[in-house]
């Protein structure tokens, strides 16, 4: 048997045998609390009580929702740019600064019209 087989084997049958007994173990060897507030629904850091189905959320969280997407995207536009910056040459990188500009403009709006103020 190839050696690297034998160990890829003998790894996967460590995790099959030892995954099941750590995570029974867990159940002997860990703190055991009956408190009850633990065991309410928390979503969001907000407690839910039981209201009509028909409320919604406060739209503050889909609006964070909406910024800190809008905000991560960025990541994905800029990441390949950065790869490949030499490449672009100066017509790019002026473009990036345009980029990051309408982007520092948006988190200015966002900042003065107070949309992620939770209080």
């Amino acid at each position: 048997m190839n050696d690297s087989l034998f160990l890829a084997s003998l790894m996967i049958l460590a995790l099959v045998i030892l995954l099941p007994l750590l995570f029974h173990l867990t159940k002997y060897l860990g703190v055991k609390s009956d408190n009850v507030r633990k065991n309410e629904p928390v979503e969001g850091g907000i407690r839910i009580t039981h209201k009509d189905a028909n409320d919604g959320f406060n739209v503050k969280f889909f609006l964070t929702g909406i910024i800190f997407l809008l905000f991560d995207v960025e990541i994905l536009f800029m990441f390949p740019w950065a790869l490949n910056l030499r490449e672009f040459g100066l017509f790019a990188l002026i473009e990036m600064f345009l980029f990051i500009g309408l982007l520092v403009g948006g988190l200015i709006y966002v900042y003065k019209s107070e949309v992620l103020k939770w209080t």
